[in-house]
């Protein structure tokens, strides 16, 4: 027993090989990873990669963004079973080469003129006839007809064995289209070059020095300078592409390497300065061009090397590669001015850097964190029918005409030519909460008019970064300030202003002819505005502190149902007139001359109204509008150190090559069996010819090949004097 176990054992080693390599060269094997890939490739595509996980919460939710981090999808290309299903690949397309290259050697070599006579019958393109030579000269000449004509030709004389004499002859063998599988061999070593340089290129080498090297991801913030030695990479590392920031007149030599799990530092064997960056623009406010001057400074030498580098026309040096990747700011300087948006705010001025420090700002009773986070000089809008900087949508998320077309289907769908205009800088920033949350703003700094004749600045607010933003649009003044709509709004929360204009209200409406109306007509006014105002509740419970919608409480909540509509009519119509009268005694306490009752200044006290009204639901306490600016650009390249880059030339050249021949070249066989056919007169003899052809696609033109052939080799008698 202890034997027949011990030579089980002995050959179930070799069987279990055997049978690994059979899987691993088989073709089936090699078409599932190349699906695996395709897979994993447009997921790659499909899934942004390497961003924070908490862009992934926000757009898909906590499940799937554990999943995507848990399955390495947010890093698809450097994660370590996409790795290791190249790996497997370049084995088994090694292993299939390794198998198959003999044999077409072996194959290109061998003409097979063994095949027996009598097998050529069985050829679907085949001839017979005679030949008025012997077959030793039609074999000759055959042969070199053959040979001129591109083919390689072998001879082979047969004797007549065991005494049939039908044995007997000459048999010319010819093939041409070995490139066919020449072919077969360069597009399976392509795949192994271009899989061994995306392993090259990839992060396999970074990863390995996280594995073996001592090096490990930085998840952490600071100063690039304050991160240890053991995030930074060598500026001898073999491969690399990360992502370097400079500013301009700055320079930059420590590359970001993005991982799933936080960043490497890649230190660069020279800095780069940015002397110039020059961007321009399309029409629709896309960069048409953005480019770089730089100075190249070698760490070693000192040497300074000046290059130009644009999109699609990268630097090289010292086998690096630097590309233009994209533009961002540099650190621009802002001058804020805080415009109140609560009662109890105060304005006040704060200076900032993009990107920099953030300011601690503290206004009525809430503490709030301000971050500076862009600043755009140049901001192109569609204002087609108002466009999304003049529709519905303001801080109460409410879009009218958006909610309507929603509903009205494809027929509503129209191709609106585009208005584009460019409606200039504007700063975004943040404003952080005790609790750490954050709402975004988004500020212009100049009056925009949307269609309507009146001036407004437009004051962006959105919860969430994948949401759009909503706009406040307070008017400009003649002064093309909002100083106009801060006083009205400060007038309003004074009582004795609200008083007084409704006094002026009442002499100019009242009849002095009708004094009874004067008393009943001052208090549905000054109810009015103390609600428009916030001063007065409609009821215990209302969400609202004033404007419209206080106003629209308190009719649900007083008038009956079937009065509504009247009476709502005659009220804001008074609360109109009452608070114009509010918007000239704001001016009158400024020492400006009052508003004319035009259309004019009907415009601005309508957009005015509906400004403060929508203020109530600004969720900050001030708005933060840019006064000054002083613009700093910065360039965004990428850097990579790629020796794969050259392999994967190589293979896609073999690639090309290999399909190419596979496709487009036939492998083609040829036998013609010469046997004497009877004695003739003179030097001539007649021989028996019989011809097949063999061809691997078969095709019109190989048809054509096979009639030109049986014409030539067959059907031309021999010119001149036989041959011995």
């Amino acid at each position: 027993m202890s034997v027949s176990t011990h030579g089980l054992r002995v050959h179930r080693g070799p069987q279990v090989l055997r049978a690994a390599v059979e899987l691993f060269s088989s073709m089936r094997f090699a078409i599932a990873l190349l699906t695996v890939i395709c897979i994993a490739s447009i997921i790659g595509t499909v899934l942004k990669q390497h961003e924070s996980i908490n862009n992934y919460v926000n757009q898909f939710g906590p499940f799937w963004a554990e999943l995507f981090r848990a399955a390495k999808l947010d890093s698809v290309y450097s994660a370590w079973w996409f790795l290791l299903i190249l790996l497997f690949l370049v084995i088994s397309t090694s292993l299939c080469i390794a198998r198959n290259t003999p044999r077409i050697f072996i194959d290109l070599k061998t003409f097979k003129e063994g095949i027996r006579a009598q097998s050529l019958k069985a050829f679907g393109q085949r001839a017979e006839t005679r030949l008025d030579e012997a077959p030793a000269a039609a074999a000759n000449r055959i042969g070199q007809m053959l040979v001129s004509g591109g083919w390689k030709v072998k001879l082979q004389q047969r004797e007549a064995a065991n005494g049939h004499a039908d044995d007997a002859g000459w048999m010319v063998a010819a093939r041409a289209g070995g490139a066919h599988k020449l072919g077969y061999i360069a597009a399976h070593s392509a795949i192994v070059l271009v899989c061994i340089g995306g392993l090259l290129d990839g992060d396999l080498v970074v990863r390995a020095q996280t594995w073996f090297n001592g090096k490990s991801v930085f998840t952490g913030g600071g100063m690039i300078a304050d991160v240890p030695s053991q995030h930074r990479l060598s500026p001898r590392n073999p491969t690399f592409r990360g992502n370097i920031l400079v500013p301009e007149g700055a320079q930059g030599s420590v590359a970001i390497l993005q991982q799933s799990d936080g960043v490497l530092l890649q230190e660069l064997p020279f800095s780069i300065e940015l002397k110039k960056f020059i961007v321009d623009y399309y029409s629709t406010g896309m960069p048409k061009l953005f480019a770089s001057e730089v100075v190249l400074h070698d760490r070693e030498t000192g040497a300074q090397v000046p290059a130009r580098i644009e999109v699609n026309h990268p630097a090289s040096y010292k086998g690096v590669e630097i590309y233009q990747s994209s533009f961002d700011d540099g650190g621009s300087k802002v001058k804020l001015k805080a415009v109140p948006m609560a009662a109890a705010a105060k304005p006040f001025e704060v200076e900032g850097v993009i990107g920099g420090p953030s300011t601690e700002i503290t206004n009525g009773r809430e503490k709030l964190t301000l971050e500076y986070a862009a600043l755009r000089v140049i901001n192109v809008e569609n204002f087609a029918d108002g466009g999304a900087m003049g529709s519905g949508a303001d801080v109460r998320k409410v879009d009218l005409r958006h909610d309507i077309e929603s509903r009205l289907g494809a027929a509503n769908k129209t191709n609106k030519p585009k208005v584009l205009r460019n409606i200039g800088p504007s700063i975004g920033y943040k404003l952080r909460d005790a609790a750490g949350q954050a709402r975004e703003y988004q500020n212009y700094m100049v009056p925009v008019d949307t269609g309507d004749g009146q001036p407004v600045f437009l004051l962006g607010m959105r919860e969430k970064p994948e949401e759009p933003f909503r706009y406040l649009r307070v008017p400009a003044d003649e002064q093309g300030s909002m100083d106009s709509f801060v006083r009205m709004r400060t007038a309003l929360a004074d009582a004795d202003t609200r008083n007084r204009a409704v006094e002026r209200y009442i002499a100019r409406a009242v009849d002095p002819k009708r004094p009874e109306m004067a008393e009943q007509l001052r208090v549905s006014a000054a109810r009015a505005l103390a609600l428009f105002a916030g001063s007065e509740r409609a009821k215990a419970d209302a969400a609202t502190l004033g404007g419209w919608q206080a106003i629209a409480e308190f009719m649900e909540a007083n008038v009956p149902e079937a009065e509504r509509e009247r009476a709502g009519a005659v009220l804001v119509r008074i609360l109109n007139d009452v608070l114009f009268e509010v918007l000239n005694l704001s001016r009158e306490g400024a020492g400006l001359a009052a508003l004319p009752s035009d259309d004019k200044s009907q415009a601005f006290l309508t957009q005015a109204v509906l400004a403060i009204s929508d203020a109530y639901f600004y969720p900050a306490p001030v708005a933060m509008m840019m006064t000054d600016f002083t613009q700093v650009q910065a360039s965004v390249f990428q850097v990579a150190r790629a020796p794969g880059k050259n392999v994967v030339y190589l293979g896609c050249l073999l690639l090309i090559i290999g399909i190419f021949a596979m496709l487009y070249v036939r492998e083609r066989r040829l036998w013609v069996w010469l046997t004497p056919d009877g004695a003739g007169s003179g030097d001539n003899n007649t021989t028996a010819a019989t011809m097949a052809f063999s061809v691997n696609r078969k095709t019109i033109d190989s048809d054509r090949e096979f009639e030109h052939l049986k014409h030539k080799l067959l059907a031309l008698k021999k010119e001149g004097p036989a041959s011995p």
